[in-house]
């Protein structure tokens, strides 16, 4: 198999296919659903609506869009606590996330996990996890679970850069690669864990580079490229599927805002100029304006979704505001006690 990284050829930019075109104008529409929602979101926390901890995926959007678009819904998934977007995408109503997050008993989890834990068994949407890097052994086992039943289920697992010093991360590789497991395992690499740099936390900045001690296949993705990022998912998805082998993505984006809502969206580790460069690369600006190039939409037309999204956003609002807090019974319902 291959287990050195993917050549990274440079592709010639062909035109987009009419025939997917609603498709691909559902990947725009989910996009700025997302960074509608997650701006809703921010407004909600700083108005004291959301309590915990909150951690925005703006300016993150091609990569849970993409990548989930090349999935089937019996597949597993699990991500790290910046989940908000990937949990819309995968199909998780905007209401049950919205009210998740307000700790409501109308949210996906029934108001209990709050941002970190969204979780929707029946999309095999197994949980945003907020240790760091302790849902990648879990993932693996799913990915264990779907070799043993000889069924051609993957498990794909979302984490962040920060996650790949862990053991945890070594460990579910090294597994996955010794006994051939359908893994996808997807580092979302936006370049900071927190407020530290990538290459001041690790001895080499191609993160991808890692499979190699696994005889892993790996690929560096543009994260901020929703075709490109669809594509990837493809290949590593096939050669899950039909070769059950894993794949490591190291998909190279970014986050406009900071590590959470108590963290200033520059803080102290980065510029702004460096924030306003990488906007320039927005994902849903170089969807939309590709799309529009290629005549499958229109300016009207974009901002028509912008328009529908927004009622959608504001709808879930309300609901969440509406909605009852979990009764104080419920304090004693899904624990497990060991008995």
């Amino acid at each position: 198999m291959a287990g050195t990284a993917t050549p990274r050829a440079k592709a010639t930019r062909r035109g987009l296919d009419p025939a997917r075109a609603e498709a691909y104008l559902g990947w725009l529409r989910q996009m700025v659903l997302i960074r509608r929602f997650e701006e809703k979101a921010g407004e909600a926390y700083s108005l004291g609506k959301i309590g915990g901890f909150c951690h925005l995926y703006i300016g993150q959007e091609a990569v849970a869009v993409g990548s989930l678009a090349a999935l089937r819904p019996d597949d597993y998934i699990t991500c790290s606590y910046r989940e908000h977007g990937h949990a819309l995408a995968r199909g998780i109503s905007s209401r049950a996330v919205m009210a998740e997050l307000f700790g409501k008993a109308t949210g996906c989890s029934e108001g209990k996990g709050g941002s970190m834990h969204l979780f929707d068994a029946s999309l095999g949407f197994l949980g945003g996890h907020g240790i760091v890097g302790g849902h990648i052994p879990l993932s693996t086992g799913m990915a264990f679970a779907a070799k043993y039943r000889d069924t051609d289920q993957v498990a794909v697992c979302y984490f962040g850069e920060a996650a790949v010093n862990n053991g945890a991360f070594h460990e579910a590789l090294n597994m996955a690669a010794l006994w051939k497991l359908p893994a996808i395992y997807i580092c979302e690499n936006n370049r900071y864990g927190m407020g530290t740099a990538l290459e001041r936390a690790s001895a080499i900045y191609d993160i991808s580079e890692r499979a190699c001690s696994y005889d892993m296949a790996n690929e560096v993705v543009d994260g901020q490229d929703v075709l490109v990022m669809y594509a990837a998912m493809e290949r590593a998805v096939e050669r899950a599927r039909k070769e059950k082998h894993p794949t490591l993505l190291e998909v190279r984006t970014y986050r406009f805002m900071g590590h959470s809502m108590s963290d200033p969206i520059h803080g102290h580790y980065r510029t702004r100029e460096e924030v306003e460069d990488q906007r320039k690369r927005d994902p849903i600006v170089v969807w939309s304006q590709r799309l529009i190039e290629d005549g499958l939409t229109d300016q009207a037309a974009v901002k028509a979704i912008d328009a529908s999204v927004m009622d959608e956003v504001n709808d879930a609002y309300k609901f969440a505001d509406e909605s009852p807090d979990p009764a104080p019974e419920e304090l004693y319902t899904d624990v497990y006690t060991g008995e």
